[in-house]
C-alpha cells in the first residue's frame, strides 16, 4: 500500500524542507507557520503527522529535533503521481490542459515543460522498433 495523502498545508510543509533542506520545528515555524498564523504546536502536528505517513524522518542534532524529508524530489513526484491517478483518472490532458490555460506560467516554467516534452519525444523514439 502507498503512503497516505498529505493535506495542503502538510504538502507546503513538506516542500518547504525540500526547498531549504532538514529543518527544526522552531525553524519551520518562522519560515512558514508565523506568516501563515500557525502555532508552534500546529507546526509540530502537521510534520509529526507527516512523519508517521513516511515523508519526513527526524534524528536528535544538538538536542533538538531536525526533520528530514523522505526521497528528495521523488516525494513531490510521487504525490503528482498519486493527484494524477486519483483526481484524474491517470490522464494527464486535464492537467496539461490547466497549464495551456493559467496566465502565470513563467518563462522559466516553461522552458522547463519544454524540455520534459522533448524528453518524453526522446523515450518514446528509443522504444519505437
Amino acid at each position: 500500500m502507498g503512503k497516505l495523502p498529505v493535506g495542503e498545508q502538510e504538502l507546503r510543509i513538506l516542500k518547504d524542507l525540500l526547498e531549504h533542506g532538514p529543518g527544526s520545528v522552531g525553524e519551520l515555524r518562522a519560515r512558514y507557520g508565523e506568516p501563515n498564523g500557525l502555532a508552534r504546536s500546529t507546526v509540530l502536528t502537521m510534520m509529526e503527522r507527516l512523519r508517521r505517513k513516511g515523508y519526513l524522518t527526524r534524528r536528535r542534532e544538538d538536542g533538538v529535533y531536525r526533520y528530514h524529508p523522505r526521497g528528495g524530489d521523488q516525494v513531490l513526484s510521487g504525490l503528482v503521481g498519486r493527484f494524477v491517478e486519483r483526481a484524474l483518472g491517470g490522464s494527464l490532458s486535464p492537467f496539461v490542459a490547466y497549464l495551456a490555460d493559467r496566465e502565470a506560467v513563467s518563462d522559466v516554467e516553461l522552458r522547463e515543460l519544454e524540455k520534459l516534452v522533448d524528453r518524453l519525444r526522446s523515450r518514446r523514439k528509443e522504444r519505437v522498433p
